[in-house]
């Protein structure tokens, strides 16, 4: 079985036991977190307000920051250049199970 919840305005396919990156959440390591699915499936394809029957458990794993990505700008003729960096926060969560 699994699930698509959302994110921090993403869209992720789960099952149980999967760990994945999302956007900052609030919680601690250990904390427990409830998400509801946009769409179930496995035997049977629940989605909508079929779907909302169901819940996503998920556990707090940690708190992170991903790699540094570098950004460049560049104008032609006005001797224009530019470099910033960049690190996301993200929590990764263990999902625990998929309940109805």
């Amino acid at each position: 079985m699994f699930a698509i919840i959302k994110s921090g305005g993403k869209q992720y396919r789960v099952s149980e036991g999967d760990v994945i990156r999302v956007e900052s959440l609030q919680g601690e390591a250990g904390d427990k977190m409830d998400f509801t699915p946009v769409l179930v499936g496995g035997e049977q394809t629940a989605y909508g307000d079929d779907a909302g029957r169901y819940t996503v458990n998920a556990e707090v794993v940690e708190h992170g920051r991903g790699e540094k990505i570098y950004v460049r700008k560049y104008k032609s003729g006005v001797q224009f250049r530019r470099r910033t960096g960049h690190r996301q926060s993200y929590t990764a969560i263990r999902i625990t199970g998929i309940t109805a």
